[in-house]
């Protein structure tokens, strides 16, 4: 059966449309960033496992955002050229968009669909995005919306989307999940 994943086209930074069909038998990340974020360091084990999985079939999708207290603000060229200059990234970046409300792109109304907020684990972090996300919404464990940047979903081979990772997980469980697909 073929799955609705693949039915979604994503727009690049250059403007031109990206058929998720592309994707068949691949592994796929699914992350949207910022480059002015706590997280944003993130993108170093992000390219470390592109370098690591892409000839075995791991592919990603780096979706820029900027809903999370302005974060992204920079132009797409901008915003690729801070992540080439300070992470040295390789992987495809598409446009800037966003991943919440009423100007959402498909891609995330099916991927909310498909895997609802789960945790944001434990720690210090955790705690600070449990603070941040009750601020914002009390009901933020039922509501399905992206909490934060680097927020990370993983589909398989398949089209299935098989895991949601909220931006304070180890990223250690994210390879372990991507290698367990792989």
């Amino acid at each position: 059966m073929e799955h609705y994943f693949y039915d979604i086209n994503v727009t690049r930074a250059d403007g031109s449309e990206l058929s998720l069909s592309e994707y068949k038998g691949k592994v796929v990340l699914i992350v949207n960033t910022a480059t002015g974020c706590g997280f944003t360091p993130q993108y170093a084990p992000i390219e470390e496992m592109y370098k690591k999985y892409h000839d075995k079939g791991l592919e990603i999708l780096d979706i820029p955002c900027n809903q999370f207290a302005g974060q992204a603000p920079g132009t797409d060229e901008e915003i690729h050229e801070f992540c080439t200059l300070h992470y040295n990234t390789t992987f495809p970046q598409m446009k800037k968009s966003d991943v919440n409300g009423k100007n959402e792109i498909p891609l995330y109304t099916y991927l909310k669909k498909e895997k609802g907020f789960e945790t944001f684990g434990k720690g210090p972090k955790a705690f600070g995005m449990k603070v941040v996300a009750k601020l914002k919404d009390s009901h933020y464990k039922e509501n399905p919306d992206i909490k934060w940047n680097f927020t990370k979903f993983v589909v398989d081979r398949k089209g299935n989307v098989v895991a949601r990772f909220e931006p304070t997980i180890d990223m250690q469980e994210v390879e372990n999940c991507i290698v367990s697909l792989l």
